[in-house]
């Protein structure tokens, strides 16, 4: 008996102890959680301006899309180049967008096309999307993003092709065409 009392005064006395240390972990989880709920998305690197529909053109007659195609748009705005995809090459289409207001708009703009069975638009940001599946990557950021970009590009499966209006990837990355489109530069690279 004399033991048992010992014991359950010992297992009170490091629970006493332990109070503290709980308490402190519980109150870091809570910080931690309202932190990330109060946390604000995370701004746009560029602001949208859309790409004229005679670029669009261009870019995917470049790429060479056909409907076997996963066209990927990394900045959708509004949807044009996947729905263009869709529509006039028969190919899918996914477009990332991190505005949430773009990535409705696009949405609504492939249901009016009659593609949303081909095309979705994700709210994410880029430097966090799954390239896997594209077979043709399109952009149009500034010259910094696409050197950010440029590791994830490369490790595309080999044949994709990428193609950005109106900035290259650098020195570092020459592309193997350029087209000039009523001023406005349009670059492809394909993925050896």
């Amino acid at each position: 008996m004399f033991h048992v009392e010992a014991r359950k005064g010992k297992e009170n006395a490091r629970n006493e102890r332990m109070k503290p240390l709980i308490a402190m972990v519980v109150a870091a989880l809570l910080i931690a959680t309202a932190a990330a709920q109060t946390r604000r998305p995370k701004q746009p690197d560029v602001r949208y301006v859309p790409t004229p529909q005679s670029v669009v053109d261009a870019m995917l007659e470049m790429a060479r899309v056909t409907s076997a195609d996963v066209v990927y748009d990394l900045g959708s705005g509004d949807g044009r180049i996947p729905i263009t995809a869709a529509e006039k090459y028969g190919a899918r289409g996914v477009g990332i967008e991190i505005e949430p207001r773009l990535v409705s708009e696009a949405s609504e703009n492939a249901v009016k096309a009659h593609v949303a069975d081909r095309v979705r638009f994700l709210n994410q940001d880029l430097f966090e999307t799954d390239l896997g599946p594209a077979t043709v990557v399109t952009l149009f950021l500034l010259p910094r993003l696409n050197q950010q970009l440029m590791p994830t590009l490369k490790r595309l499966r080999p044949g994709t092709r990428v193609v950005s209006h109106q900035f290259d990837m650098g020195a570092d990355w020459p592309p193997e065409a350029s087209q000039d489109v009523s001023g406005l530069i349009i670059y492809l690279w394909t993925i050896r």
